[in-house]
């Protein structure tokens, strides 16, 4: 340490002496042979101290008084004089302190700061970013000075004014930004799972650009870029980038319809949402969503879709889906078709030339080059679909392709013309009405029967014509239909039958003949053995017949090579007539009658004695008949039947029955005669009141007169009654015999016929035409309708009562039908349960009445 002495030479003399004390007194003599100002250095001296100094004078060999005065050394430097810290404008710097002095100066750019002797730290403030600084350090005792400490130190730079994240994808970032004065040196900070730094030195002019990678797709980072300036470090600028998310995968088209298309997509967890881009449009979708469809398209129109994942609103690179509207259906389709095919017109749809048809019996594709039944003329389509089943409805659906997409299908159906029936047969044939079948070759056909000027619609294969003429040739065309198209009509002719039954029909017991109105071409008599033709074609005649036979009538009808059997009738002609006699038997009280058997066919005899009809069936020859009287002659009168034909004269003639009892009968009436009159006297005596009965008869017996009937008064009624009563109501019986011929003029043609004889109990017992009670039934013929009962008059009605006969095993359930159908309320039997012998009542019957 020393102090530098400066003074001028007094009178230029060279010789001086320096007095000063340094602990210990210390004297320099100091001789100078320089021109001008002395300067002096004392050393070495004690830093920052106090010297009290003389400055002598001397003058060959003598010394002035001396000046004295006071100089101080400097203090010595502070140590460790250096940088703190510092930022974009301040430094702060840092020294030890140094004892005993009095303050600091801290000089830079021209400017002295004092600082107090006691601090330590000082901050430069005010100062410009990214500047360089001197510092120097001077420490001050009395004020002088230290040689001072030099420190050089910069400011932080700026941090970048804004980081631009220009690009991301899933395993990097690129960031742009500006220098920062021209800066080149910067510190990128992030972490990625450990802390990363990068050193970015850049020497191109213009706006920095960096990719960070490799980094974590969709992640989310803290970056802090710090400009370096000189090695130090701005406080950064800190923000936020994140990668780009993964792009979903199966990206592609679901669905489409004319005005839209759905998309669909493996979602990526994770993500905030999606981005569809078509078409200049961005279409923000949920990150849940699996599938969107797109609507207000334009039918058959290509587009391109792009769809992007979306992660703190940064896209993924995007997967491209190409997907085209589906087009529109054809508007109308025109049909025209055949037995066999179907040909089908429609519109262009935008000048499209593909479509594909669909129908029940596989697909046609239609192309753009002309195909075997496909044409294009001007803005038309034509296609014929063949080898199609006759009177089928088939479904089509019409595609309009563009680009492998169909449009929804235009859906229609359309008929081919149904076939001609190969055959009509005519199953039925009646007089009035025919049955017309023919071949089921589809249910769903109808059908159009033309005949006799009139329409018949069917939707079976079977029709009844009715309201014909007997014996008519009718034409007839069949029409198949079938949604509304019409088949080539079947034509064919049939005739209906003439009804032989209700001819005229004129029969003896060797010929038939009749007037038959209606065609037929020749008629035929068969009795089982011969056959006769009858000439002619209006009157039928057969002559020559055994009697009594029944022949099978038969007309037919021939034209075209076909034969029409118009009616078969059975006829039984006259029987024979029968040639008989009589002979005594039983005393008198009995005949034999005999005839001789005939030449022809019978299958009863009639034998009618006293109005007594008794029948006999073939071959028997005699009958004996009871109940006469000796010696009187009866009428007799015998007749053949063959079925229900009689002969045409009974043979007539007289019986005399044997007289040989006449004698004992007299001896016999004699006695009883005196017998009746004893009785007579003792009952006149005993009881002669029974004597006086008015309008008595005979005691003995009652006496019904045989002459026709005539009114009983009211008040002679019980006695008529009576008389009626005697003998065991023998009065009743004989009257009841007298009904016998009662109605026998009115016709029983039903009761008759042979199917249903059997039905009746008795063969006299018959109910009239006219009233006769008829069962329900549906047969057309009216046979099952039968039973052996009439309607009878009653007191409000002419059917308030029905009178049948006891019913037989076989008629049974046709009695309770009718007791059922009829609703009759109370049965009333007027038979006895056995009568002559024989039940009259079934068992299911005898239950209630007997």
């Amino acid at each position: 340490m020393s102090i530098t002495l400066e003074w001028d030479k007094v009178k230029n003399i060279s010789e001086y002496i320096l007095q000063y004390n340094n602990g210990t007194d210390m004297e320099k003599n100091i001789s100078v042979s320089e021109e001008g100002p002395i300067k002096y250095e004392v050393s070495p001296l004690t830093a920052m101290t106090k010297y009290n100094f003389t400055l002598i004078t001397v003058f060959e060999g003598v010394s002035s008084t001396g000046y004295s005065f006071t100089a101080v050394t400097a203090p010595r430097n502070a140590e460790e004089f250096k940088k703190n810290g510092q930022n974009e404008t301040s430094i702060t710097l840092g020294w030890k302190t140094v004892p005993n002095i009095d303050n600091y100066i801290l000089a830079f750019n021209g400017k002295n700061i004092s600082i107090s002797n006691s601090t330590e730290e000082y901050t430069v403030s005010n100062l410009t970013d990214g500047t360089r600084y001197t510092f120097t350090l001077f420490t001050v005792f009395g004020n002088v000075s230290s040689s001072g400490v030099n420190c050089i130190a910069v400011t932080a730079p700026q941090s970048v004014n804004h980081v631009t994240v220009v690009h991301q994808n899933e395993t990097s970032t690129t960031l742009e930004w500006d220098k920062v004065k021209n800066i080149s040196e910067y510190i990128l900070q992030y972490k990625n799972s450990t802390d990363m730094e990068k050193n970015i030195s850049v020497s191109e002019e213009g706006p920095i650009k960096y990719e960070v990678s490799p980094l974590t797709a969709m992640t989310k980072y803290n970056f802090t870029l710090i400009t370096v300036f000189e090695g130090v470090s701005s406080t950064g600028y800190s923000f936020t980038a994140v990668t780009a998310p993964r792009n979903t995968e199966e990206f592609k088209k679901n669905s489409q319809d004319e005005t839209s298309i759905t998309l669909e997509w493996r979602t990526v967890p994770n993500i905030d949402n999606y981005i569809l881009a078509f078409n200049g449009k961005n279409i923000s979708i949920s990150n849940s969503t699996e599938e969107y469809t797109v609507s207000n398209l334009t039918d058959g129109t290509r587009y391109n879709f792009t769809l992007f994942t979306v992660f703190e609103n940064v896209k993924s690179s995007g997967v491209n889906c190409i997907a085209v509207t589906a087009p529109k259906n054809v508007h109308n389709v025109t049909v025209t078709q055949n037995e066999n095919s179907i040909t089908l017109t429609w519109e262009k749809v935008n000048d499209t030339l593909t479509y594909i048809l669909e129908y029940d019996s596989g697909n046609i594709v239609i192309g753009k080059n002309d195909m075997d039944g496909y044409t294009t003329s001007g803005a038309s389509v034509t296609c014929v679909v063949s080898s199609l089943t006759a009177g089928t409805n088939y479904s089509f659906t019409l595609f309009t392709v563009f680009e492998n997409v169909n449009s929804s299908g235009y859906n229609f159906s359309a008929p081919t013309v149904p076939p001609v029936v190969p055959w009509v047969s005519v199953t039925e044939r009646f007089t009035n009405n025919i049955t017309l079948e023919w071949e089921n070759m589809n249910k769903a056909w109808q059908y159009q029967l033309q005949i006799n000027g009139g329409v018949l619609h069917s939707s079976s294969v079977r029709i009844v014509v009715t309201s014909l003429q007997p014996g008519t040739k009718y034409d007839f065309s069949l029409t198949t239909m079938f949604a509304g198209l019409r088949s080539t009509p079947y034509t064919n002719f049939t005739v209906t039958a003439i009804d032989c039954a209700s001819a005229d029909w004129k029969v003896t017991n060797s010929s038939i003949e009749a007037k038959i109105e209606g065609l037929f071409s020749n008629a035929t008599a068969h009795n089982g053995s011969n056959g006769y033709v009858s000439d002619g074609r209006e009157n039928v005649s057969f002559t020559g017949l055994y009697p009594g036979a029944t022949y099978q009538i038969s007309l037919v009808y021939e034209k075209s090579s076909r034969v029409f059997l118009q009616c078969e009738h059975k006829l039984t002609i006259l029987p024979p007539n029968l040639n008989a006699h009589c002979e005594h038997w039983a005393a008198g009280y009995s005949v034999l009658i005999k005839w001789t058997d005939p030449e022809g066919e019978w299958t009863n005899a009639e034998v009618n004695v006293t109005g007594k009809t008794h029948t006999v069936a073939s071959p028997e020859t005699k009958i004996i008949i009871n109940g006469f009287q000796p010696a009187k002659k009866y009428k007799v009168s015998v007749t053949s039947l063959s079925g229900l034909r009689r002969s045409s004269e009974p043979h007539v003639f007289y019986c005399q029955t044997d007289p040989r009892g006449v004698i004992a009968g007299s001896v016999f009436g004699v006695l009883l005669f005196g017998l009746l009159v004893a009785l007579v006297v003792f009952i006149f005596l005993k009881r002669p009141d029974i004597i006086s009965r008015k309008k008595s008869s005979f005691i003995g017996g009652s006496k019904v007169s045989n002459t026709q009937s005539k009114s009983i008064p009211a008040a002679k009624f019980p006695d008529h009654f009576h008389q009626l009563s005697l003998d065991e109501n023998r009065g009743f019986s004989e009257e009841y015999e007298c009904l016998a011929p009662v109605g026998t003029d009115q016709t029983r043609k039903t009761a008759n016929l042979p199917e249903n004889k059997a039905k009746n109990r008795f063969s006299n017992v018959l109910p009239y035409d006219w009233c006769r009670v008829k069962l329900t039934t549906s047969d057309p013929d009216g046979i099952s309708d039968y039973i052996n009962a009439n309607y009878m008059p009653g007191y409000s009605s002419n059917r308030e009562y029905i009178a049948t006969q006891g019913p037989l095993p076989s008629t049974v359930n046709d009695f309770w039908r009718m007791i059922w159908e009829q609703r009759v309320k109370r049965i009333v039997m007027v038979t006895n349960c056995i009568e002559g012998g024989r039940v009259s009542l079934q068992e299911n019957l005898k239950m209630f009445y007997c």
